[in-house]
């Protein structure tokens, strides 16, 4: 997708390839623990947010780029797909959102 980005419609065409990636990333994690698992594991109260988050962004970023025409849109939506399945993903490495918070944290204090 990002090789197409300088082709007309080329953002457009990169949020889609992006959004279709992180489906498939998310689908190949189905093979280490089984579909059944990985849903409850998702949808566990520690993930919820991040995983509804990240499937928002994800059905937003491809209704800007489809539907709604918006590459600009579709652009923002990607950043923000990032960042919520970052989110998500690092809820897998045990006290790392804790250690993220603290580090943001600490940093607004001095």
């Amino acid at each position: 997708g990002s090789a197409l980005i300088a082709l007309p419609h080329g953002l457009v065409i990169f949020a889609t390839f992006y959004t279709i990636g992180n489906v498939l990333s998310l689908a190949s994690t189905c093979f280490l623990m089984g579909p059944i698992n990985q849903l409850k594991k998702m949808f566990a109260p520690t993930r919820l947010i991040a995983t509804l988050l990240m499937l928002l962004f994800m059905a937003l970023t491809l209704m800007a780029a489809i539907w709604w025409k918006k590459s600009v849109l579709a652009v923002i939506f990607c950043l923000l797909q990032f960042l919520a399945l970052v989110w998500y993903s690092i809820s897998y490495i045990p006290y790392a959102r804790t250690a993220i918070k603290n580090a943001f944290s600490a940093s607004n204090l001095s």
